[in-house]
């Protein structure tokens, strides 16, 4: 962390209420379009203020990725960790995992998957998010590999449906949700479907009628 994480900041507020506000405003308007003046109105104080908690708008911004990556690193970490788990045990975990982080940080989670590498921080970001990819990538082929997981599709392709459906929940979560519900119905779909099981082509569902043609 860069020497101006111990600087204690003017009474009132401190470097976490900084970060919160700087990456709302970095979500809501994009970190190139926001200024440490608009983080300074947004709390209310002056722009010099903001230099008593952060020395940067780099720094706002170093912080909220690294503690999305590091997050999601010590998760995955734990996962590998596990010898008692199998492939799709594993997999499974993983997908688990992503989502408890993501509720859990959903405000830094949702500026990574934002940033666009035009920084050196957000490249160091996207380096750091794409071996975090290459380290999920090769769960799945672990999971291939054993036969728990179909084989007529690429592992790249499986990986990159099944942490792109994770990703999507940026879009539409809103704080307050249970994580370990959200994550048990995200596996549970991901991994058994939305059936209950086989159907024939073409065939009608029973009972109600709902879906069929009029």
């Amino acid at each position: 962390m860069v020497e101006g994480a111990a600087r204690r900041g003017r009474p009132g507020h401190d470097q976490q209420s900084v970060l919160r506000v700087a990456v709302d405003l970095f979500n809501r308007q994009g970190y190139d379009a926001t200024s440490v003046g608009d983080v300074a109105r947004e709390l209310g104080i002056t722009k010099s203020a903001i230099y008593h908690h952060v020395p940067s708008k780099e720094h706002l911004l170093q912080s909220a990725v690294d503690e999305a990556l590091d997050a999601l690193t010590a998760a995955l970490d734990e996962v590998a960790a596990d010898d008692g788990l199998d492939a799709e045990q594993r997999l499974r975990a993983a997908v688990r995992s992503s989502v408890v982080v993501l509720v859990g940080h959903l405000p830094a989670v949702t500026l990574l998957l934002r940033v666009h590498g035009n920084t050196p921080v957000e490249k160091a970001a996207l380096a750091r998010r794409r071996a975090l990819d290459e380290r999920l990538a090769d769960m799945v082929r672990a999971a291939v590999e054993e036969g728990v997981l179909r084989e007529d599709v690429e592992p790249l392709v499986i990986s990159r449906l099944l942490f792109g459906m994770v990703n999507s929940l940026v879009e539409w979560l809103r704080p307050g949700v249970d994580a370990e519900a959200l994550a048990d119905s995200v596996a549970a779909l991901a991994f058994d479907g939305l059936t209950h099981g086989t159907r024939l082509p073409g065939r009608a569902a029973s009972g109600s009628g709902r879906g069929a043609r009029r």
